[in-house]
């Protein structure tokens, strides 16, 4: 198989079909996309109602005043020239009112309101947010606590949205250690506890955590065990061709099918991609960095056209210092981001993290690299 380079990797990695929609209540849509346009049910707001505690007035004053209106009653009264009424914030305006005074506007004095009349003051009509029938969010757009409350108040209990693709992750590894100082000869994993978070900020679902032993038929069997719960299978390790890396003898086995089978890029060049029959196969380096690396470029596109929003082209950043690439291969450099300039950090070993907990995400470098002040592409960290 012909190794791709980057962007052509993402490209390829996009390849999901977005997961079937369902109609879900409002409550529980927080970070799902809508998969159908949002419309309103009602105008908002339905009536005109008051911008503010005070008087309803009816032309110019001074008013006599003849009852109260409140919020969540229907007026029952007319005004005519002359009078005013009380009214509360988001009652309903009643029949005849030119415009509401605020309290704090008006002054009561021998039993009635004096006040400067401004029509058509402080009253929100209705429809002045939107009517009935107005599409409110289009397909592909994220759901966030302030459309669901936007939604709400325009009379929707549900929507129809696509759900959070789930990804069991599947971690390769006898060196690997859950707790504590690793010993000689041992690594503590750091992958296992990381990515989860970085799954669910992608909008994705993290069903299980597994390790799998070194051999060939422990391969095959978490492998198997992930695809029948997940729709995304995300391994660790075992993407090279070590004496005990089995990633592709299990998938062959599994009757799986590459996609991509490395890429050209640094860190994370062998990273893999693979169809599992009704799941898809994301191969992560063991190397952290590398890793997270290859996790943003064929995991976020995957999930990405899963969830049924792909990805558009990358935002663009200026590079602050001379940064070297390989002369054929693409190179992503973890990098702190300012007022829309990137400089890259320190400790950028494949093998390590401590530049990735300081960055914002990576600059995108082209093969050869890039000097101060070239414009390259920001492939933010979630």
């Amino acid at each position: 198989m012909r190794e791709p380079d980057w962007p052509t990797a993402r490209r390829v990695a996009a390849a999901g079909q977005p997961l079937t929609a369902r109609a879900v209540a409002l409550s529980g849509t927080d970070g799902l996309v809508l998969a159908a346009p949002a419309v309103a049910r009602a105008d908002l707001p339905s009536f005109d109602t008051s911008a503010m505690d005070g008087w309803a007035v009816c032309g110019n004053g001074p008013w006599s005043p003849v009852g109260e209106v409140l919020a969540g009653h229907a007026p029952d009264l007319r005004l005519g020239p002359g009078q005013c009424c009380g009214i509360a914030t988001g009652a309903a305006v009643p029949a005849g009112t030119t415009a509401v005074v605020r309290r704090e506007h008006g002054r009561v004095h021998d039993g009635r309101v004096f006040a400067e009349h401004v029509a058509g003051a402080d009253i929100r009509p209705a429809g002045e947010e939107c009517w009935a029938g107005d599409v409110l969010a289009e397909v592909g757009t994220e759901v966030s606590p302030a459309l669901i409350g936007l939604l709400a108040a325009a009379g929707l209990d549900e929507i129809i949205v696509r759900p959070r693709p789930k990804v069991a992750v599947v971690l390769f590894g006898d060196e690997l250690v859950d707790a504590g100082v690793a010993g000689i000869g041992l690594v503590r994993d750091s992958l296992g506890p990381q990515l989860p978070g970085w799954l669910t900020r992608m909008g994705a679902e993290v069903v299980s955590v597994s390790k799998a032993a070194d051999t060939l038929a422990e391969h095959v069997d978490r492998i198997r065990e992930a695809a029948a719960t997940a729709d995304v299978v995300m391994t660790t390790g075992g993407t090279a061709a070590g004496p005990v890396d089995h990633l592709h003898s299990a998938v062959g086995q599994l009757g799986g099918t590459f996609l991509i089978d490395s890429v050209a890029v640094r860190p994370g060049h062998p990273m893999a991609m693979a169809e599992l029959g009704g799941a898809w196969m994301v191969a992560l380096p063991g190397n952290p960095l590398s890793a997270i690396v290859a996790l943003l470029s064929l995991g976020t596109p995957l999930i990405d056209s899963l969830r049924g929003t792909p990805a558009g082209a990358l935002p663009e950043v200026a590079l602050t210092v001379d940064t070297k690439a390989p002369a054929h291969e693409h190179r992503l450099v973890a990098s702190t981001l300012l007022g829309g300039r990137a400089a890259p950090v320190q400790h950028l070993g494949s093998a390590m993290l401590r530049g990735l907990a300081a960055a914002d995400g990576f600059a995108v470098l082209p093969p050869g690299g890039a000097v101060a002040g070239d414009v390259v592409g920001w492939l933010a960290l979630p």
